[in-house]
């Protein structure tokens, strides 16, 4: 019963911005559990790697594209449908995040961000959901924030997606549900990733959010795959709609 729970046998998963991060820990995890993975990234050569890396632990495909080019997006959610005649799971996991003092911030920042984290993962739910629908079957993953919570100077473009994302989450749970499709989203807080990079070079930052988390430090990216697993497995078939706030408590305290 409880391998069952968390089994993905048989399912075909797309997880977007798989080169690595929570990405890729998501996809070596979903392998292991049965599914069949798509993973996407904009280079050939970071996601011929990380395939690599997956294929240690099940089946891998690879999709290279834009996740904000449209087209892109359509064709590889019909080339999926067309090969294996099904996508069960979507992880849109994509995402950018470009740091100014406001007074710096252009148009083209704002957009380019809104692109990528929002409308990006708005298109692909769209083109996964209509094939889901007429199974019967689906589950759409968003990968969201603290920041889709709360708030904080200089990154008003990537606060406003993340804060769009989970209102998206909702409207595809209550469109979606009656078609058996759930809509859920992770809010992750402080993570060792490569976005992060830049505040992690900062002592001085690294100690701020240590002290304001009450585990007293940052996230590892595997920490995150197992909240994205339960929600894609048979053990979260009546979670719909819901911010699963994954921060080492972050949130409760501020």
């Amino acid at each position: 019963m409880l391998q069952r729970l968390f089994d993905l046998t048989g399912q075909v998963a797309l997880i977007t911005g798989a080169s690595r991060g929570f990405g890729l820990e998501f996809a070596k995890l979903f392998a292991e559990a049965g599914a069949l993975m798509v993973i996407n990234g904009r280079h050939p050569e970071t996601l011929s790697t990380a395939a690599d890396v997956v294929r240690k632990h099940g089946l891998v495909e690879t999709a290279v594209f834009d996740v904000s080019d449209s087209a892109a997006v359509e064709a590889t959610i019909a080339a999926i449908e067309k090969t294996h005649g099904k996508l069960d799971i979507l992880v849109n996991n994509a995402g950018i995040n470009i740091r100014k003092p406001l007074e710096d911030v252009t148009l083209d920042d704002w957009r380019a961000v809104l692109e990528v984290d929002l409308t990006a993962a708005f298109a692909l739910s769209r083109a996964a959901a209509l094939g889901m629908a007429k199974r019967g079957y689906g589950r759409i993953i968003n990968i969201g924030s603290v920041l889709s919570i709360k708030g904080r100077a200089s990154i008003p473009a990537y606060t406003a997606a993340k804060h769009g994302l989970l209102g998206l989450t909702k409207s595809f749970a209550a469109e979606l549900g009656h078609a058996g499709v759930t809509c859920n989203a992770i809010a992750p807080g402080y993570f060792e990733t490569e976005i992060n990079r830049e505040l992690l070079d900062r002592p001085e930052f690294v100690q701020f959010i240590n002290e304001r988390t009450p585990l007293r430090r940052w996230g590892k990216p595997e920490e995150l795959a197992g909240a994205a697993l339960f929600l894609a497995s048979p053990a979260a078939s009546y979670v719909n709609g819901h911010l699963l706030v994954v921060d080492g408590g972050m949130t409760t305290t501020i």
